[in-house]
């Protein structure tokens, strides 16, 4: 990293946090683990860092290829951040973060939000195998303006950002909607009465579907 500071440790742990440790590495990480982006974009997800800062810690996690950028071919020509191999091969590190956070971390504050990559991610988080065992299904997750990709097969779930063609359901809604279905604190048949989510095809492959998230026990 740009500091050059090191724990000066040949563990493995050690080795890893000289290379992702710095604040907000990770939650960069975190942010492009659904697909490329550009800075605007990250930085929507990560609002309470300066574009210095951001500035810097995509430097840094380029040295350390974790992160490449590349430009995107015409018409959008615009330049974005993505995961490398070893970037994305984080993935599973920022799942049991997640998982022990939401089970044993203190509960947010008041007022703290999550960003929209984040209310995604925590689908790979939840996600209970054995819940899942024997359903296959294909979902286009529409939250605010942005689609993504939901695959339920084989006891293994996939979510990345893009477009999906000839789903088994459409489902629409917000972010904040979408957690409290999840989550458990409200019913799919009442929000589609208060019209705050939208179920186009397998209503009854959604509700399933929304079932495979509980939460994880304290330790």
């Amino acid at each position: 990293m740009s500091t050059k500071r090191t724990y000066g440790d040949a563990c493995g742990v050690a080795r890893a946090l000289d290379t992702v440790g710095e604040r907000w590495a990770l939650m960069v990480v975190r942010e492009l683990l659904l697909g490329p982006k550009r800075f605007t974009d990250i930085r929507e997800g990560l609002p309470h860092v300066s574009p210095d800062v951001l500035a810097q810690r995509l430097r840094d996690l380029e040295q350390a290829d974790i992160v490449r950028r590349r430009k995107l071919p015409p018409p959008a020509a615009s330049k974005v951040y993505e995961l490398t191999a070893r970037g994305a091969a984080l993935e599973p590190v920022l799942i049991a973060l997640g998982r022990w956070g939401g089970a044993n971390a203190d509960p947010p504050a008041e007022g703290l939000g999550m960003s929209l990559d984040s209310h995604v991610v925590s689908l790979r988080t939840l996600f209970d195998p054995e819940l899942a065992a024997g359903f296959a299904a294909s979902f286009a997750l529409r939250l605010d303006d942005q689609t993504f990709r939901v695959v339920v097969a084989d006891g293994q779930l996939e979510v990345v950002r893009g477009e999906l063609s000839a789903p088994d359901a459409t489902v629409a809604t917000d972010p904040a909607t979408f957690l409290d279905l999840i989550r458990g604190r409200r019913e799919l048949g009442e929000a589609l009465d208060t019209r705050d989510v939208e179920v186009e095809g397998d209503r009854e492959s959604v509700e399933r579907f929304l079932g495979f998230f509980p939460l994880p026990a304290a330790a």
